[in-house]
């Protein structure tokens, strides 16, 4: 049986016992990911009437019930759990999907994941203090690694050096294939600028 999601003994009776309450029989549970892989990513948990399967969902069988896994969020999906604590007020069920605004990557994934996996763990974070944000239009050919910023950071007078000092130090150095960056943000718009 292939796991997609752990799903904890006490979570699977829960789930369980939710469906068998259905008045439609053999309901099951789908998880999938809305807008995997951006800052908007919500994992999400429903129940799957027979005639809503949809055929390139991926099956987890369990022994007291029948998950389907939207095949497109399964990379979002790694190291997921659903666990359910009782507690005085009957209980409260978790998911937890550390991976679903943005897939684990290793050496073999491609340099355009690499590149949005450090925006999003180490640079974002940092120009969030600011409110600021930066994302990747695309990546040249030639390893030019095209980038527009946003929020506080458009328009800023420090872009430049955070540009040259912060980002484009940390992707040449952590992806082999860049060779650079290069912006390409109108830097007029000055309303929500930091500096």
């Amino acid at each position: 049986m292939t796991t997609y999601v752990e799903i904890t003994p006490d979570a699977e009776t829960y789930l369980a016992d939710l469906l068998s309450r259905q008045t439609t029989k053999d309901m099951a549970v789908r998880i999938f990911i809305t807008q995997p892989g951006t800052r908007y990513a919500e994992t999400c948990l429903a129940y799957c009437r027979p005639d809503e399967v949809n055929p390139s969902d991926s099956v987890q069988q369990m022994e007291k019930l029948t998950v389907y896994v939207e095949t497109m969020s399964i990379p979002y999906l790694e190291e997921s759990k659903i666990d359910f604590a009782k507690d005085k007020m009957g209980g409260q069920l978790t998911i937890k999907a550390p991976n679903a605004k943005m897939p684990k990557v290793t050496d073999d994934s491609s340099p355009e994941e690499r590149i949005n996996y450090l925006l999003y763990t180490e640079i974002n974070p940092g120009l969030a203090s600011h409110g600021g944000e930066v994302s990747l239009v695309e990546l040249t050919e030639d390893g030019i690694a095209v980038l527009k910023f946003g929020g506080g950071c458009q328009g800023c007078s420090a872009v430049d050096m955070t540009l040259k000092d912060g980002v484009e130090a940390t992707l040449v150095s952590r992806v082999p294939e860049i060779r650079g960056v290069r912006d390409v943000t109108d830097h007029t718009q000055t309303e929500n600028a930091f500096m």
